[in-house]
């Protein structure tokens, strides 16, 4: 059984960062894309960066500030984020693809973590 288990997530002051851990196991996702989702409340489901083998893929309002990298050694995908802004408070989501191409919409993940709560205050 496939299963994706984020941590990392918690309460931060404007401007500081935290990194998100995704780690997979029952398959190993080494040449599939990864990504992270984020769910605000009121809100749908965004997309906020993907990686493939080689490239990464960022949502505009988080380049710059976020990096996705994966750890293939350990089927570990990472979210580093930095700058924190209180707009990025949300659940983030870790997803899979039984695919390598990236794609930046939710449904077509295969796999879903539980999600991790960033909470940024003001």
């Amino acid at each position: 059984q496939v299963q994706l288990v984020e941590s990392g997530g918690g309460l931060v002051q404007a401007g500081g960062s935290l990194r998100l851990s995704c780690a997979a196991s029952g398959r190993t996702f080494s040449g599939y894309a990864m990504a992270w989702f984020r769910q605000a409340p009121g809100k749908e489901r965004e997309f906020v960066a993907a990686i493939s083998v080689r490239n990464t893929y960022y949502a505009t309002p988080v380049k710059g500030r976020f990096t996705i990298s994966r750890d293939n050694a350990k089927n570990t995908v990472y979210l580093q984020m930095n700058s924190l802004k209180p707009e990025d408070t949300a659940v983030y989501y870790c997803a899979g693809r039984n695919s390598i191409v990236v794609v930046t919409t939710s449904p077509q993940y295969d796999y879903w973590g539980q999600g991790t709560q960033v909470t940024v205050s003001s």
